[in-house]
């Protein structure tokens, strides 16, 4: 029986089924290879196969999570696991310590002391000697998820001051290095030139200096077959996001776009723009600019100064208001059924119409849709004259009882704004103290008070905005629960329109899904996703 490449089923009913699970601890990494065990993980398999057999249990399935943290929940073969316990598939859990089933004692005492007992699977780690069949040391099994659970917290705290270290002196840390650099060999934390790549970063700023649109400079990179950086990186044979989208080797415009205004080409280390959640996940949030760690002249340019100045005035006079006219009326509100980008707008003998922006950046990039802004607001308005028949048509006490329940969940959710943002204002306050008595103590200058402060009392005075907007908001809503459900009346306002304006677009809909035109009957599909 070959227990490290299969599984095996015994026709002897009467011997335990083994479950065995194993995971590369973060401390012990030694892989040579991508496709390689680590030694960690074969010796973790020989232990425990070596105890399953002198124990006489059949071995089930070996369960194995090389390059994975104890924290991290979505290890595909640990919920495969617990998958099959749930179906109890076996009878035994066996694993070398408790922390590599897991670190965190919310898991330990959800499925080693909850859900195991009630599915019948016993819980066994060797080396610590956790075994849910001797009762007596179930607090010991706690402790140890206690203790796994502060290691976890101080780990991160470590981590978190030693990265924020580096990032500040300039050094590079990502696991990937951007599009047209890669990292030196010599030197960690540096970056140096792909010339190969950094050709086409120079083109592309170039193009756009030169009068092309995002889009075209897109197009013509693909009508070319110049991979995009995750496929160039791929091709390379370096590290890379795996992509999920569809026609994810083309160039899209918002790679452009993102491109022309990122710092790093010109030689200034940009980093922190996004921020984890918690140490218990890998989720990241976006972060303000002013907490963004940027360090200039750190590593070589790839475009001059120069060029960077003229493509950063081009964008900056290209930008424009909010188009509150005829062509914007839909503007950011319609997407591609296919692809799930943003629709822009364009016009043809007069007309205006709307189509998938991601339709021109290569040939069968997406199917294309494309509708005219007057034909989908006749849609929007004959869906709209029909929700409101039907709205006008319920009894007034469900219309009632609907409404106070939408407003009270509104209510919940600024009051939960309102105090995220106290929240952000203290920190902020405490910011500025910080960096007064730093200017006090003569640890900076006082230009650089006023510089490094400024961010933080622009960032505070929006939030304080925020809060005040918040509140009045809440003493709205609070009006309308006084007054009633006037829902009747605003409805009534929109039925039988002839035309709609953009601050009833706004106040309507969320956005709307365009699919592409059916050959036969040239309808448009579309689906309204409302306000209300």
């Amino acid at each position: 029986m070959d227990v490290e490449t299969a599984c095996s089923i015994s026709k002897r009913d009467e011997k335990l089924k083994v479950a065995i699970y194993c995971r590369l601890s973060e401390e012990d990494r030694n892989k040579q290879l991508e496709t390689d065990d680590s030694g960690s993980i074969q010796n973790q398999k020989a232990m425990l196969v070596q105890y399953a057999i002198e124990q006489g249990w059949e071995i089930y399935c070996i369960y194995s999570d090389d390059d994975y943290a104890g924290a991290d929940r979505r290890r595909p073969e640990f919920n495969h696991l617990l998958q099959d316990a749930e179906a109890r598939k076996f009878d035994i859990i066996l694993c070398k310590t408790q922390s590599r089933f897991t670190r965190e004692l919310e898991l330990v005492e959800k499925y080693i002391h909850g859900l195991f007992p009630i599915w019948g699977i016993r819980f066994i780690s060797i080396v610590d000697n956790a075994d849910t069949d001797n009762k007596g040391n179930k607090k010991s099994r706690q402790i140890n998820g206690l203790v796994n659970e502060w290691y976890l917290e101080d780990m991160s705290d470590n981590i978190r001051s030693v990265l924020k270290s580096r990032r500040e002196n300039g050094f590079h840390i990502g696991a990937f290095a951007l599009y047209g650099y890669k990292k030196d060999p010599d030197q960690k934390g540096h970056l140096i030139i792909d010339e190969e790549a950094a050709s086409v970063v120079r083109e592309v700023f170039t193009l756009f200096s030169q009068g092309y649109g995002k889009t075209a400079i897109a197009r013509m990179l693909n009508d070319r077959g110049i991979p995009n950086p995750t496929e160039y990186k791929r091709l390379q044979g370096l590290r890379y996001k795996q992509p999920t989208a569809k026609n994810s080797t083309l160039w899209k415009y918002f790679a452009i776009s993102d491109m022309l205004v990122n710092e790093i080409y010109i030689g200034n280390m940009v980093q922190g723009k996004y921020g984890s959640i918690s140490y218990k996940t890998k989720q990241n949030k976006p972060r303000p600019k002013s907490q963004w760690y940027i360090v200039e002249g750190t590593h070589e340019p790839i475009i001059d100064r120069e060029l960077w100045d003229r493509v950063q005035k081009m964008i900056k006079e290209r930008a424009k208001p909010f188009d509150v006219g005829t062509i914007g009326l839909f503007a950011r509100k319609a997407r591609c059924a296919n692809c799930g980008y943003v629709m822009r707008s364009s016009k043809n003998r007069g007309k205006h119409y709307l189509q998938c922006s991601n339709r021109h950046v290569a040939k069968d990039a997406c199917i294309g849709s494309f509708i005219s802004v007057d034909k989908l607001e006749q849609m929007v308005i004959d869906e709209l004259n029909r929700l409101s028949e039907e709205y006008l048509n319920k009894d007034d006490l469900e219309r009632k009882i609907e409404f106070a329940g939408n407003l009270q969940v509104q209510k919940d959710s600024i009051l939960k704004n309102i105090a995220t943002y106290e929240k952000r204002v203290a920190e902020l306050s405490k910011g500025i103290r910080e960096l007064y008595m730093d200017k006090v103590k003569g640890l900076i200058s006082a230009s650089d008070y006023s510089v490094m402060s400024k961010d933080f009392v622009d960032d505070r005075d929006r939030l304080e905005r925020l809060i005040a907007d918040s509140r009045r908001r809440i003493e709205e809503l609070g009006v309308k629960l006084e007054v009633g459900d006037n829902r009747k009346e605003i409805i009534e306002r929109y039925t039988n329109l002839e035309h709609l304006n953009r601050e009833m677009v706004e106040i309507l809909i969320d956005y709307i899904s365009v699919g592409k035109r059916i050959p036969k009957t040239k309808d448009v599909p579309i689906e309204i996703h409302w306000n209300f």
